[in-house]
């Protein structure tokens, strides 16, 4: 079952139809949204700051979102998969973004509507990126603008695959 902590004062809050991984931790001011899924081993940590995930996210395994105390908070738009190992600290990431493995998100970043964040990406504090794009490397720079249509069926179809995926350990628990 999954670690779900109160801290000072604040205990989480889900939509209906969330799958929560045995070993997820989710503490503190964290809201999330319906048909959302934490998989293994992911922390959302709202214990310093608030996290407000939308509906239809999931947050793969081994990935962690913490903010900033008094300085940062994470918002996470619907329809959006972070992926393996990523690390979001006190982000803003709007509606139809995928965020690869293992890039890192610093705080006061905000990602536009569907654009991606390539695997291992480093994206830098207070970094804008603007809707449709893509941006990757160390630090993550703008590589190029992408069809709105083509990105958003791409992320549509692997949220669409984790509603899937929990269904299947909903099943056999």
């Amino acid at each position: 079952m999954a670690l779900i902590k109160k801290v000072r004062g604040m205990s989480p809050v889900f939509g209906e139809n969330c799958y929560l991984a045995d070993n997820a931790t989710i503490i503190g001011d964290v809201t999330i949204g319906d048909d959302c899924s934490l998989w293994f081993n992911t922390v959302v940590r709202g214990d310093v700051n608030s996290i407000r995930i939308g509906n239809r996210v999931n947050i793969q395994d081994g990935a962690v979102l913490h903010c900033l105390y008094q300085k940062s908070v994470i918002e996470i738009g619907d329809n959006v998969s972070i992926g393996h190992n990523v690390i979001i600290h006190g982000a803003k990431i709007h509606d139809d973004v995928l965020v690869g493995m293992g890039a890192t998100v610093m705080d006061h970043v905000e990602i536009g509507e569907n654009s991606i964040i390539a695997a291992g990406a480093l994206v830098l504090k207070d970094t804008k990126i603007e809707p449709n794009s893509i941006y990757a490397g160390v630090p993550a720079k703008y590589v190029k603008s992408v069809d709105p249509e083509q990105t958003k069926d791409m992320i549509s179809r692997i949220a669409d695959n984790y509603l899937i995926y929990a269904g299947w350990y909903k099943e056999d628990s």
